[in-house]
């Protein structure tokens, strides 16, 4: 399932869009903010039968910030809490990461930050901690990228940066190295780091035993005429991965293969109003990105889904970008490809005739 929902004007004025979030008992939202001219809702789902108890816990740059009612929030039954971030804390601080850690239960979260001037867009948790993380799918004209990262625990680390390109792995001038001290949130801009050409965000810890979390705030368009979306650290496509809700114009599929050559199949289902599934298959090279063109179904009418499938055993990344333009400003989201969980395992079986005497 996939949200998507166009602002005209006013705060977070753009292209929002988020994917429907598996719950889960523990979520890290690096890149946040409660300073001025920001506004981001943490939304609390919870889809089970018997309430659930959650804290919320909240990172700056000196470390934790005092909450004041972020400690045992209750979300009913089927139901959704908008949890607004800046009523939390007295503090306002730029880049923010927030814990949500479930006492009881388990819910779904996805925070929506809206910006006064810079649009908005809907932050997805980041994969979970790691020595290894990646950033896929920074779009090729993106203006400004900003890089927000957090390791839980005392210990700091120093997390190499790179870019996977199209041609492949390059250092970014300047920004290698990114030095994270723990329990504080880091954050740098890497400004036009793409340059022209589509990459995704290659972070590896020097120390592989302290875990971070990760999340991009991305930026196109001029000043003045700017709109943001975020790229969150993401899990790997696994089996298969989906997104809906692609148009034949303005969809772009980025897939990144870092640590070796991997074969993909992209297929495209019918439409919602007619049309003829189709598939290919994509050789990606080690270490590159590759913006897609995927095949679309023939005679295609309305929207359609388009999933990735993995026919080798390296490691893929993939995230899908939706982009419009309205009175000069480029609209866009981006969403991160995990697997979707489709795919369920069953038991073998045998024929067994005695069970109709019994």
């Amino acid at each position: 399932m996939q949200q998507t929902t166009t602002v005209t004007a006013g705060t977070g004025r753009g292209m929002q869009g988020v994917t429907c979030t598996a719950p889960d008992t523990e979520f890290w939202f690096p890149g946040i903010s409660t300073g001025d001219g920001r506004t981001d809702y943490v939304h609390l789902t919870n889809p089970d039968d018997s309430a659930a108890v959650v804290d919320i816990e909240l990172f700056g740059k000196d470390g934790a910030l005092e909450t004041t009612v972020g400690e045992g929030i209750t979300v009913q039954p089927h139901s959704g809490e908008p949890v607004l971030l800046s009523t939390l804390t007295d503090e306002k601080q730029t880049d923010v990461t927030a814990h949500v850690v479930v006492r009881s239960g388990r819910i779904g979260a996805a925070v929506q930050a809206l910006d006064d001037q810079l649009g908005g867009d809907w932050l997805t948790a980041s994969a979970d901690p790691s020595g290894n993380l990646v950033l896929p799918g920074i779009p090729k004209d993106a203006t400004a990228v900003r890089l927000v990262a957090f390791t839980p625990g005392d210990a700091d680390v120093d997390l190499k940066v790179r870019l996977a390109s199209p041609s492949g792995l390059i250092t970014p001038a300047g920004h290698d190295t990114l030095h994270v001290k723990g329990g504080r949130t880091t954050a740098v801009d890497l400004e036009d780091i793409t340059r022209g050409e589509a990459g995704s965000l290659v972070l590896t810890a020097g120390d592989a035993s302290v875990p971070v979390v990760a999340a991009a705030r991305v930026l196109r368009g001029k000043e003045g005429s700017q709109e943001s979306a975020f790229v969150p650290a993401a899990r790997q496509v696994g089996t298969r991965a989906t997104s809906v809700d692609n148009t034949a114009e303005g969809t772009t599929l980025a897939v990144t293969a870092p640590e070796g050559t991997a074969k993909i199949k992209v297929t495209a289902s019918a439409g919602t109003e007619g049309g003829t599934p189709a598939s290919k298959t994509y050789t990606i090279k080690a270490g590159t990105t590759q913006h897609i063109e995927f095949p679309a179904p023939a005679d295609a009418k309305g929207t359609y889904a388009l999933t990735v499938e993995p026919e080798s055993t390296t490691p893929v990344y993939a995230s899908r970008t939706l982009s419009a333009t309205d009175s000069g400003v480029p609209f866009f989201t981006i969403q991160p490809l995990p697997d979707d969980r489709g795919m369920v395992a069953v038991p073998n079986s045998d024929e067994d005739l005695s069970i109709l005497q019994k």
